[in-house]
């Protein structure tokens, strides 16, 4: 009840911010200057960035992105008004505007946000009458319009800022240094702490925050922010998985390593409180001794040997570590830092010396790709505007702009989901169309009556348009629209028609493209994207645990002095110190599977079968691969290891590895894979410092095998797989 309300007030606050700024600009330049063009473009700006765009942020934040997407709008006007000189070149405006704007929403948040709003003012000036003469008329409007917008959202009924993505990291920062230290002083098992520790890494999904607010864009602050949110979840899932164990007693090396650890993250959540420096340098400076005491730590683990059970806890904490160094350095790189990266995978951070130019370009690469689910709803957007376009313009539809107008906003990701919204819109605006008929009926052409009931009209309209749905949205615009134009110029009672042919032709429109361009949305593209991960990332396990036991002595891989796999089957880095083909394939279909996942979330719920199936875990395999790799080739190979031991490495490599390519085929029955442990009486004769690193790989296959098995269907008789806080550590996926 209480999120409803608060939801209400919201959405009024916002309504009201569009009615004011409508208002000021729109009455002005109709009654005052009597000038309706101006006066058309001051009614729809505030609508198009008000009401068709979900801007991100609040207050002041929205204003700033009104004022930076203005320029950008009037360049649409401009090439509209150019293009509306035949229907052919507006169609073919059309499709290169609607397919650019679509597709910039794989560059972020405030880019996808202001793109429906963008497309409308190209709409708007591509229609007959050509007339280039009037454009000075609709610059004024569209700017009036988005000065007194961005003025409203500043200083009228302004929203609470959202706190920051990097505030929340920031919080689990330090209940995890607050874990630590419990872990340090051996308070026992704590299911207690474990379970906060997961509800923290569940907070840090980004599906927990309002989409403007999420770090997917493709600079390099949002790409650091996000790898901090991953690490961070990762190192909360470590400190549970110790939390809920005894620790073991005399382990020394494991409390200093812990109590750095628990340090880095409490300076790396005090820097993300402060926020970014305006001096460039290294924004973090003393967690640069937990990569000592790490270094510290591999050294004390090749001294006597120890039992098994605390080779794996240290293997845990020696993980949880690497995560906290993670977290470090893509903190300090959101902050404004320029990160030396000593000691580090480069290719973990290889974003870190890119310029913006190149990571947009990285990202708009990454995605020209018909597997890539941005790609599909641009092409489908694209092809729906320009279809509507053709046919307005060749039937001669009165306000055609209506007809791109309902493809733009009735348009889904699904075929089912977009033949909801048409249902529902056509109810709304026979409705609308049958009340604005009424209306135009009993005020005739009194001007005066239409001014007056225009502001409380809109009032009505942007509040419970939003809250009720399709149906309202377009029944309560219809009326809008009505009294708008109504004072444009002397109407009847065809205008409400002209809204619903048009609608209704936009409507079937949007219908068609959508059961032509990919019908299923993400729900037939996530099995391909999934498949592809599994594919790219099964490779890359053989190659890792081949550079831990033969290193570069074999001429299969080996470390170089930053800890990176310098050459081999077993490299993640290339000879230049970029990230090898293996890695960058896995980090590539990893992208494109997240994307798939995230708007998958957003489409109606899948039959029962799909839904049983977690994804989720299989996103965590990719990414946990990718970790193995950069973190687990630190020496230069084994020298004196048993051929045995080689020999189950390689062996226990491969059987995660084929599990893997049987899971990318979706078999019905799942995947069961028990990578085979180390055998004791093998053990014994591995020298004392090898058998840590050997654990790591033990450690690191049994993880990725309990990905694969949940990333399954339950068998028959299971309950649906819960994905357990110790196994889910993924390093990029949880969107949702």
């Amino acid at each position: 009840m209480a999120e409803g309300l608060s939801a209400m007030a919201r959405t009024g606050r916002h309504a009201a911010h569009v009615t004011a700024a409508t208002a000021a600009g729109f009455y002005p330049a109709l009654h005052l200057l009597d000038r309706p063009v101006a006066g058309i473009y001051a009614l729809f700006t505030p609508i198009a960035f008000g009401i068709l765009s979900p801007l991100p942020g609040a207050g002041r934040e929205r204003a700033a992105t009104v004022l930076r997407a203005v320029p950008a709008a009037a360049v649409l006007v401009v090439l509209g008004t150019v293009l509306a000189v035949g229907t052919w070149p507006a169609v073919a405006g059309m499709l290169a505007v609607g397919f650019a704007l679509a597709f910039g929403s794989a560059c972020g948040p405030r880019i996808s946000g202001a793109a429906p709003g963008l497309q409308l003012f190209y709409i708007l000036a591509c229609f007959p009458p050509y007339e280039p003469g009037t454009l000075p008329q609709r610059l004024v409007g569209l700017a009036v319009g988005g000065a007194f917008l961005a003025l409203a959202e500043a200083v009228l009924f302004p929203d609470a800022p959202e706190p920051p993505y990097r505030t929340r990291i920031a919080d689990a920062l330090d209940l995890a240094a607050r874990a630590a230290s419990g872990v340090v002083r051996g308070e026992g098992p704590d299911p207690g702490t474990a379970a906060r520790l997961g509800a923290a890494g569940r907070e840090l999904r980004l599906s927990r925050l309002p989409a403007g607010a999420r770090p997917t864009g493709a600079g390099r602050t949002d790409r650091a922010l996000a790898q901090a949110g991953a690490a961070t979840r990762r190192l909360l899932d470590q400190l549970a998985l110790l939390a809920g164990h005894a620790p073991a007693p005399g382990d020394t090396a494991s409390a200093e390593l812990l109590r750095g650890i628990a340090a880095s993250c409490a300076e790396t959540a005090a820097a993300l409180r402060r926020g970014r420096r305006r001096r460039a340098g290294r924004v973090l400076a003393g967690p640069q001794l937990l990569e000592e005491l790490v270094a510290d730590f591999l050294k004390s683990r090749a001294g006597a040997p120890a039992p098994r059970a605390v080779l794996v806890r240290r293997s845990t904490v020696l993980t949880a570590a690497v995560s906290a160094v993670t977290v470090r350095t893509a903190a300090s790189l959101a902050l404004g830092g320029r990160e030396r990266l000593y000691g580090l995978p480069r290719e973990q951070f290889w974003y870190a010396a890119e310029g913006p130019a190149r990571l947009t370009a990285v990202r708009i690469r990454g995605n020209l790709t018909r597997r890539s689910v941005v790609f599909q709803n641009a092409l489908r957007t694209a092809l729906g505007l320009a279809l509507a376009r053709l046919v307005a313009g060749s039937l001669d539809l009165s306000h055609g702009f209506w007809v791109l107008l309902a493809v733009l906003t009735l348009g889904r990701t699904t075929a089912g989901a977009t033949w909801s919204a048409v249902r529902a819109a056509a109810a709304g605006t026979l409705a609308g169309a049958f009340a604005a008929g009424l209306l135009i009926v009993g005020a005739g052409g009194s001007s005066a009556v239409y001014a007056a009931l225009l502001v409380p009209m809109m009032l009505v309209a942007f509040t419970l348009g939003p809250l009720g749905g399709p149906a309202w949205g377009q029944g309560l615009f219809t009326l809008v629209v009505a009294t708008a134009f109504a004072q444009i110029a002397p109407v009847t009672w065809r205008l409400a028609e002209a809204r619903l042919v048009d609608v209704l032709t936009g409507s079937a429109i949007g219908l068609l493209c959508g059961l032509l361009a990919w019908p299923a949305g993400a729900r037939a593209e996530i099995r391909y994207a999934m498949s592809g991960l599994l594919r790219a990332a099964a490779p890359l396990v053989r190659a890792t645990a081949t550079a831990v036991t033969e290193g570069a002595g074999s001429g299969k891989g080996g470390a170089g002095e930053n800890g990176t796999v310098r050459s081999g089957a077993g490299r993640s880095t290339a000879a230049d110190g970029s990230p090898s083909p293996g890695v960058r394939l896995t980090l590539h279909r990893l992208r494109i599977a997240e994307a798939a996942y995230a708007q998958y979330r957003t489409e109606p719920a899948p039959d029962a079968a799909e839904a049983a199936r977690d994804w989720l875990a299989v996103l965590d395999h990719g990414s946990r691969t990718l970790v193995g790799a950069y973190w687990l080739p630190r020496t230069d190979g084994m020298p004196g290891l048993p051929p045995e031991v080689r020999r189950w490495a390689r062996e226990a490599a491969e059987e995660v590895a084929a599990a893997t390519v049987r899971a990318a085929g979706f078999p019905p029955d799942g995947v069961r894979v028990r990578p085979a442990p180390l055998p004791p009486e093998v053990a014994e004769r591995v020298p004392a410092p090898l058998l840590a690193p050997l654990t790591d790989v033990e450690v690191w296959l049994r993880a990725l095998a309990r990905d694969l098995e949940a990333g399954s269907p339950p068998e028959p008789g299971d309950q649906p797989a819960r994905y357990t806080t110790a196994s889910h550590s993924s390093a990029s996926a949880d969107l949702a």
